[in-house]
Order: structure tokens, then C-alpha cells, then sequence
């Protein structure tokens, strides 16, 4: 498909969640015939403007069509995706939709960890330097529910998940960012390799005259690096590079090329954080912006939401939501940033990871681990395998911060960084951050 496709096209959406339901409106508003299909057979389908497909749809009713737009929630492996293909009918994403209708540019984020901080932040920085900035994606701001106000002067940032990117197209950010890969999802994209393939695919469509931005750190990337299409600069945490933004051993942030210290100070606790904050640089310098409009907003961000988030000092006790922890290698992002005994609420969905690095990571931290959810017996098995013993199963969050206050002596921390998803427990892992911090608020 290409921009002008889409008016008088039949359509099938499937999936009819936030994600879907901004899509079906995009649709609509281009003119295009809408259908509707979910897994979901008990699904309340009053209200919808349009034909409604639960369960399944038999080939016969999937004729006809130009291409179906897949929810990041379903998978490429369900029995209507076969029977699509068998149709040669096209499978893409919202994002994939939205960018048909693109008229300005994208910069596009994607990496296991640090995406929404970093998307965040760059969305701050632009909106210090321009009119029209949009900041979607994954972030929870559905692309398609943005896109129509795109202008030739305005610049998209999109935080794009590896679920979102597997139904990519023509997608062409001028300039990604990959800030990092370790495993995720792995119930979903089955092996590693399949998720740094999608991860990477992020760069498929970018050209000489675009650019990637790379955690010089993860190996995968580092060696990848020379196989991308486009430009490509990277941020180091851990030594001095020749090309890009580097961390040295005070902990300023230092232009690679010219030696100048660009920042001294980073208010945002944690190496991570500073690779999130090197990344916005060079995206948004990529960008235009000059480097003092960079500087001054990066000076005033505070943290994100859900990560690594400052709660509230109960009875000499700092309460930290880092419910955004939804994988181990997040979690252990969010332990390296406690200075005090911490005790550590973890466990939840399983996405099919292992918990041994995160477990080692704890390095004297970690004071008691109480563990929920469907993984608190791997977690525990593992724990116990590495010799840590200090853990106690809750039966839902309230129960841990209850437990987590008798635990905790004047001067911890009880932080909840789960190394899981939010799934079954809860709605998603928003939810999760809100009901901790009602738990604290009410101690």
C-alpha cells in the first residue's frame, strides 16, 4: 500500500482494544471500509459502527479485502493471520497506518529498556524548539490517533515495541534509536534471534542521509552497527568512543568528537539513565535543535512515571514505583539505582525469561525479596540456586507494601521493579504503578 490507498479500500482491523479502536477511526476518517474482528467471542460489540467478526472469520468473509491492520496485542501466529496470507492479503500495524498518512517526520525509538524515558525526553526537547510535536506509540498515545494533525513541519516521536515493529512496511523514521537488547518476549518471538531481527528491522527503510543512534555497550548492536543502511552514532556509559556522546569517569556526559563536557550533573538517578538522556541528545541534535535548547530541558526532566518514580518517606522509608520493571534486565536498572537496604517486591506474568541475573544483580541491596504473581516460584527456585533465601511469597500487591513497611527499618527503601509483566494481575502495568501508590499513600 502507499499514501493514497487508502479511501474506498476494504479494511479488516483486528483487535479492538485503545490501539485497534484509534486505527478504526483513522480509517473511517479516510474513507476506507471498515470491518472489525477480535479473538474475543463474548466481546459487547453495541456501539460500533461497522461489521464485527468474534472468534474466527472463514476465508469467504475474508475476501475482498486490501490489507488487515493487526493490534499490537495479536499475534502473527493465530489462525486468521494464515488464513490472510493464504489470501495474499497484507498484514500490517497501526504504525505501519499511521505512517501511510504521515506529513512530517518521525523519529522513531525502540530497545528492551529506557524506551519511554527516552521517548519522553525527546518529546520535551522538541516541543522546546517546535510548534507542532507529537509523541506516540508504545508510550500509550496510539500513532493513528495523532497523525491527522501531522503537518510538513512537524516531527513526530514515536516509541515503537518490538510487537509493533513485526508489522512494519514503509515505515522510515529519519533518524531511530535502538537503545539496547536483552531478552523479552520470548513467548512471542519464540527465539533471540527473531527478537533482535525485529528490533533492528526499526532501521530497514532508513537511507544514507538518516541516522541510528546506538548503546555502543550491547554487543549486538556495536556489531550490527556496520550492516545498517543509514548513519549511525552511539552512546557509551562506560568508556570513552570516538564517535557520539560518552559518560567518563566523573560521570559527565562528553561530546566524543570535540572533547567538550556537554552536562556535569544528570538529575535522573542511574548509568541508564544517562544512556537515555545521551540518546535524546543525539536524536534530537539529529533534529536541529540547538544544544543549548537541548541542555536547558534536559536539566529540568524529571523521572518518568512507573520508573524508578519516588513515592513518598513513610516512617523514615522511601517508597520507589518502578512498575515500568517489566523484564529483568529494566529490573535491574531499577536496583542499581537504590543507595539504601532495599526491600523488593517483584514476580507477575511470565514472558518466558530467566530471573539469574537479576537475582545477582541484588549485590547486598536487596535486604528481603517478596514475590508475587505466577513466577514467584521460578523466581524463588532460582533465587535459592544462586543463594539468596531472603524472600517471602504475598498474595497481592497491597499484602506486599503491607509487609514491605514491617520489613523495612528508618533509612530503606521498598521498591516495587516486578522483572515481570503486569498481565493477569493486572490491566497493565500503569495500573499496577497506580494501586502501589495508593498502597503507600494509605500507610
Amino acid at each position: 500500500m502507499n499514501k493514497m490507498d487508502l479511501e474506498n479500500q476494504k479494511v479488516l482491523v483486528a483487535g479492538l482494544g485503545k490501539s485497534g479502536m484509534a486505527a478504526y477511526e483513522l480509517l473511517k476518517n479516510k474513507g476506507a471500509k471498515v470491518s472489525l474482528f477480535d479473538g474475543k467471542k463474548d466481546l459487547d460489540v453495541s456501539g460500533y459502527d461497522a461489521p464485527v467478526f468474534l472468534g474466527k472469520m472463514t476465508k469467504e468473509e475474508l475476501g475482498g479485502f486490501a490489507c488487515a491492520v493487526f493490534s499490537p496485542g495479536v499475534p502473527l501466529d493465530i489462525d486468521l493471520a494464515s488464513e490472510l496470507r493464504e489470501l495474499n492479503i497484507p498484514i500490517i500495524g497501526e504504525i505501519e497506518l499511521a505512517f501511510l498518512c504521515e506529513k512530517g517526520v518521525v523519529a522513531g525509538i525502540t530497545g528492551t529498556n529506557g524506551k519511554t524515558t527516552t521517548t519522553t525526553l525527546v518529546g520535551e526537547i522538541m516541543k522546546a524548539y517546535k510548534e507542532k510535536v507529537f509523541v506516540v506509540g508504545n508510550i500509550g498515545n496510539p500513532y493513528t490517533k495523532e497523525v491527522e494533525k501531522s503537518a510538513a513541519d512537524s516531527v513526530t516521536v514515536a516509541e515503537i515495541s518490538s510487537f509493533q515493529l513485526e508489522t512494519i512496511d514503509t515505515f522510515h523514521p529519519v533518524v531511530s534509536a535502538v537503545l539496547n537488547i536483552t531478552p523479552d518476549h520470548l513467548n512471542r518471538h519464540k527465539t533471540m534471534e527473531e527478537y533482535i531481527r525485529v528490533k533492528l528491522s526499526i532501521t530497514k527503510n532508513q537511507t544514507k542521509e538518516d541516522l541510528c543512534v546506538l548503546n555502543y555497550e550491547d554487543d549486538v548492536l556495536r556489531d550490527s552497527a556496520k550492516e545498517m543502511p543509514c548513519e549511525v552514532t552511539f552512546f557509551s556509559s562506560k568508556q570513552k568512543i570516538a564517535n557520539g556522546l560518552y559518560q567518563n569517569d566523573n560521570k559527565d556526559i562528553v561530546d566524543a568528537k570535540t572533547g567538550e563536557v556537554l552536562m556535569s550533573e544528570c538529575n535522573l538517578p542511574g548509568d541508564h539513565n544517562c544512556e537515555n538522556i545521551m540518546a535524546a541528545i543525539l536524536i534530537t541534535r539529529k533534529l536541529g535543535v540547538p544544544m543549548d535548547t537541548i541542555l536547558s530541558v534536559v536539566k529540568k526532566f524529571q523521572a518518568v512515571e512507573h520508573r524508578v518514580e519516588f513515592v513518598k518517606t513513610v516512617r523514615g522509608v522511601d517508597y520507589y514505583n518502578d512498575s515500568k520493571g517489566t523484564n529483568p534486565d529494566a529490573a535491574i536498572k531499577g536496583i542499581q539505582s537504590m543507595s539504601k537496604p532495599t526491600v523488593l517486591i517483584g514476580g507477575g506474568y511470565d514472558k518466558g525469561g530467566e530471573f539469574d541475573e537479576w537475582i545477582q544483580s541484588f549485590g547486598g541491596r536487596v535486604k528481603k525479596l517478596l514475590l508475587m504473581g505466577e513466577t514467584k516460584d521460578k523466581i524463588a527456585k532460582t533465587a535459592e540456586k544462586l543463594g539468596f533465601t531472603d524472600y517471602e511469597f504475598v498474595e497481592s500487591l497491597q499484602e506486599a507494601v503491607s509487609r514491605g513497611a514491617e520489613l523495612a527499618s528508618e533509612g530503606d527503601a521498598v521498591l516495587l521493579s516486578p522483572a515481570c509483566a503486569s498481565w493477569v494481575m493486572f490491566k497493565n502495568y500503569e495500573e499496577r504503578g497506580r494501586i502501589f501508590k495508593e498502597c503507600v499513600n494509605n500507610l
